[in-house]
């Protein structure tokens, strides 16, 4: 069961002010968190990403789906500007980022948590450094950052790790922590890459119920990217309860309506709807992937 952390701590979810730096000019009005525009990338053969069009509303969690080598994660690293398109535009908070500099999509990254495959931790490094690993790069007082540590931590139900390693944690605690790091800058956007891959069916659904714990109390934006359709359901089918401090089913025949679905297959988009759509969709590429 899951203890809900004081509200104000963490993000609401809601747009903040556009980051500083050089020549960064948001689109006056936007209305999407993400907005991929006709997108397409490719590494010297076959397009990876082929006119890519979706987005992502404030609050909205959208699960991309798709078996490996679909091109899934490069989707991600494209949000964060770790990669650049060969066509089309990205827009995060409003802002164009395909042509901006590196040093103008730091604050952007900033606004932006990332939990990578497999936790990706630091294994010299404390679960406290592990965390506020940004924090100390920032040069942030050790004081401030022990206690932001603390409440991330809190939020997984990991306050205990705070002085351990990562080679004494289970590959779930692992990812918590991970899910911890990425939460540390309150961020407006989280970006979830395979949270679940490799773990066994009850951790996951501990690692997919943080997930909708974060979605349904903080309504933080965010993509999320599995080939678990059980993690997929889940999501739809629950919400997090503050007072039971776990997740609950939602009434026989509902779904969370803000949580939606992507499918990617070899590098093109082919589905963009409700889980009521993916499951009624004559698409025979999905209809086997469901299967």
């Amino acid at each position: 069961m899951m203890e809900t952390p004081d509200s104000g701590h963490l993000n609401s979810g809601q747009p903040g002010p556009p980051p500083s730096g050089p020549a960064l000019t948001a689109t006056a009005d936007y209305t999407s968190v993400v907005a991929f525009r006709a997108v397409s990338i490719a590494f010297e053969g076959p397009p990876v990403l082929e006119d890519i069009s979706f987005s992502v509303a404030p609050g909205e969690t959208r699960i991309l789906l798709g078996p490996a080598g679909v091109g899934k994660s490069v989707l991600l690293k494209l949000i964060n500007g770790l990669l650049r398109p060969d066509q089309g535009s990205i827009q995060i908070f409003g802002h164009e980022i395909a042509s901006m500099r590196e040093e103008q999509l730091f604050p952007l990254r900033m606004r932006t948590g990332m939990v990578f495959q497999e936790g990706a931790l630091f294994d010299s490094l404390t679960v406290r450094d592990n965390v506020g690993y940004q924090l100390i790069q920032e040069r942030v007082a050790d004081e401030e950052i022990d206690r932001r540590v603390h409440e991330a931590l809190r939020f997984v139900e990991l306050d205990q790790t705070f002085d351990l390693f990562p080679d004494s944690l289970s590959g779930g605690m692992r990812r918590r922590v991970a899910i911890a790091r990425a939460l540390i800058h309150q961020p407006e956007l989280i970006l979830y890459d395979s949270p679940t891959g490799g773990l066994d069916p009850v951790t996951s659904t501990t690692i997919i119920e943080l997930v909708m714990k974060e979605r349904d109390v903080y309504r933080t934006p965010s993509i999320l990217v599995t080939h678990r359709l059980q993690d997929a359901f889940t999501l739809c089918t629950h919400r997090f309860d503050p007072e039971q401090g776990g997740m609950v089913p939602l009434p026989k025949g509902t779904t969370d309506p803000n949580t939606t679905f992507l499918m990617l297959e070899e590098g093109r988009l082919i589905f963009d709807g409700s889980l009521h759509d993916l499951l009624h969709t004559d698409n025979k590429f999905v209809r086997e992937f469901l299967e």
